[in-house]
C-alpha cells in the first residue's frame, strides 16, 4: 500500500510541524499553565478528537469545497475565530482560580475543557485545508487504497500531535504549583492565558487559505 520512502519522509515532515509552535500548542500550554497537567491533557485529547472531523473531510472530500469556497472558508474560520476570542475574554473577567485564604485552587471541569479542546479545532478551517493539501503528497492518487492511505496517515498525524501536547502539558503544567504559591503572579497568568486566547482568535480571523 505505502512507499516506504514516502513513509520516512512523512514521519519526518509530520514530527517537525507537529514539534512546531502553533495555535494547538499554545492552547494547550496556556490550559497546563493555568489549569495544571491533567486540564492540558484534556485539552490535547480534545484536539485530538477535533483532528477527526478533518480527517474525516479530507477522506470525503469536504475540504475540497472548503478550500475552494470562500464563503464556507470565512464562515467556519469566523466561527473558530469568535468561539476562542470568546473564551479569552471570559477568562479575563472571571474571578481568579486561586483562593487566596487557603490556597486551593479551584477543580477544573476536565470534560469542559475536552469539549472546548474539540470545538477550537474543529472550528478552525486552516486545519482542513492543510490535510488536504499535506497528507496526499505522501500517497499515490491513482491507488484503490487511496482513501484508506489518507485516513492511516491522517490518525498517525493526530496521534503524533497529541503525544507532543501532552508533553507540553506535562512539562508545563508542573509550574502551576508555583503560581498557586504566589497568587499575584496567578492573576497576572490568567490575564495572560485571556490575551492569549484572544490573540489565537484573531490569528485565525486574519488567516487566509494559502
Amino acid at each position: 500500500m505505502f512507499n516506504f520512502q514516502n513513509i520516512y519522509l512523512f514521519f519526518i515532515a509530520s514530527l517537525l510541524l507537529n514539534l512546531t509552535p502553533g495555535n494547538d500548542m499554545l492552547y494547550v500550554a496556556s490550559r497546563s499553565v493555568s489549569q495544571g497537567i491533567r486540564a492540558g491533557i484534556a485539552s490535547a485529547a480534545g484536539i485530538f478528537v477535533g483532528c477527526f472531523v478533518h480527517i474525516s473531510a479530507a477522506v470525503l472530500g469536504l475540504s475540497i469545497i472548503i478550500s475552494k469556497s470562500a464563503w464556507l472558508f470565512q464562515m467556519i474560520k469566523f466561527a473558530g475565530a469568535g468561539y476562542l476570542i470568546y473564551l479569552g475574554i471570559k477568562t479575563l473577567l472571571s474571578k481568579p482560580a486561586v483562593n487566596t485564604t487557603d490556597e486551593k485552587p479551584a477543580k477544573a471541569n476536565y470534560w469542559k475543557l475536552f469539549k472546548q479542546g474539540i470545538l477550537t479545532n474543529a472550528l478552525n478551517p486552516k486545519v482542513a485545508v492543510f490535510f488536504l493539501s499535506f497528507l496526499p503528497q505522501f500517497i499515490n492518487p491513482s491507488s484503490s487504497f487511496f482513501k484508506i492511505q489518507l485516513f492511516i496517515l491522517g490518525i498517525w498525524f493526530a496521534v503524533q500531535g497529541t503525544l507532543v501536547l501532552i508533553i507540553v502539558a506535562c512539562i508545563l503544567g508542573k509550574t502551576k504549583d508555583f503560581f498557586r504559591r504566589n497568587p499575584k503572579v496567578w492573576m497576572i497568568q490568567e490575564k495572560v492565558t485571556g490575551l492569549i486566547l484572544i490573540g489565537l482568535g484573531i490569528r485565525i480571523a486574519l488567516a487566509s487559505k494559502k
